[in-house]
């Protein structure tokens, strides 16, 4: 697996996953994040996607906790309500080196698999999972409305890419906690 991360980037993307739904979704994060990314994994998806899509969270939340270094000077707090036609999705960010994920797309558990070959849309929450327990990041993605899978998930990507681009600002010169360390 190859992951390269630009946290300062124009947007630049080039993803091959072997699943084609996931290589958009990531796209979207790349795009709307302002990132320049690189995503290059092959994985058992003779199998399933599981471990493929969990495998390209770890790794893409240690290049960006390396990328982060010591924090120094960014904003590291973001929110968003970002709707896509009839979903509306609310993610809260904060770069806070305590890894925890809450999510909550409302999504049935008998959605209806995306692309060929499938991406399970219950996969999402493993690849958030996966990021943001590498990338020591604390992570909120809500469902406000919506039914349509394909819209809710896009939603959810676009919304995180759109609260790293805030979070990982540079406005200040310190880290931002009054402990000193994030």
């Amino acid at each position: 697996m190859e992951v390269v991360v630009d946290l300062d980037g124009s947007g630049l993307v080039s993803v091959a996953t072997g699943l084609p739904f996931f290589d958009h979704m990531l796209e979207q994060l790349g795009r709307h994040g302002g990132l320049d990314l690189q995503v290059h994994a092959s994985g058992d998806l003779r199998v399933d996607a599981h471990h493929t899509v969990e495998d390209v969270g770890i790794v893409l939340g240690e290049a960006m906790a390396g990328a982060l270094g010591d924090k120094a000077g960014i904003r590291r707090f973001a929110s968003i309500a970002l709707p896509l036609d009839e979903a509306l999705v609310d993610v809260a960010l904060d770069i806070s080196g305590r890894p925890f994920l809450g999510y909550d797309l409302g999504l049935p558990a008998t959605s209806t698999p995306l692309g060929d070959p499938p991406f399970d849309p219950q996969l999402a929450e493993e690849f958030w999972r996966a990021l943001v327990t590498a990338a020591a990041l604390t992570l909120h993605v809500r469902a406000v409305s919506g039914i349509n899978t394909h819209h809710l998930l896009e939603a959810s990507f676009k919304a995180v890419a759109r609260c790293l681009r805030d979070a990982v600002r540079v406005d200040g010169v310190g880290v931002p906690s009054t402990k000193g360390v994030l």
